[in-house]
């Protein structure tokens, strides 16, 4: 009865190490995803954090299931599902990078841009055509580089303003 029961914790273990050892790797890259998604800063960001936790926790739910599944992969889906279910607490951005657009936008352009998911794949995930993923996401980067503009011409004009 002992060697069962020692066999399962040593099991549990080098799941629990596994899992471990993936987050180590994986999880700057997915908080930056997710305080992207939710137009937070990097330095404060808890809601972001919370997706995050919430994403990591289900994919160390299903660990010992994975077979052939990225679980990078998994947990980004799963990310990326929840930030969709929940987007209108996101409606309006925190000063962070994407904070000028609509949450179904920067869902697209995070997926898209910063993870290099394919359009068909960020379709599925979002119930959407590739077509319409490949608007969004043209008109999203339009919108990002008026803001860019924008942002450019007011600090030109200040700074101009403060020479003279």
């Amino acid at each position: 009865m002992r060697e069962h029961r020692s066999g399962i914790g040593t099991e549990h273990a080098y799941r629990v190490r596994e899992f471990e050892a993936f987050v180590a790797g994986a999880a700057g890259r997915l908080l930056h995803a997710a305080t992207l998604l939710t137009a937070e800063t990097r330095t404060l960001n808890p809601h972001a954090r919370t997706l995050l936790t919430a994403a990591l926790a289900h994919t160390y739910a299903v660990w010992g299931r994975l077979r052939d599944e990225d679980p990078y992969d998994l947990t980004r889906r799963d990310l990326a599902a929840r930030f969709a279910r929940t987007a209108r607490r996101y409606r309006t951005g925190r000063g962070g990078v994407l904070s000028a657009l609509h949450p179904q936008e920067r869902l697209v352009v995070v997926l898209r841009l910063y993870e290099g998911v394919a359009e068909e794949q960020v379709g599925a995930l979002l119930g959407l055509p590739e077509a319409r993923v490949r608007a969004v996401c043209a008109r999203s980067v339009a919108a990002l580089r008026a803001a860019s503009d924008r942002d450019a011409g007011t600090a030109a004009r200040r700074d101009a303003g403060t020479a003279a």
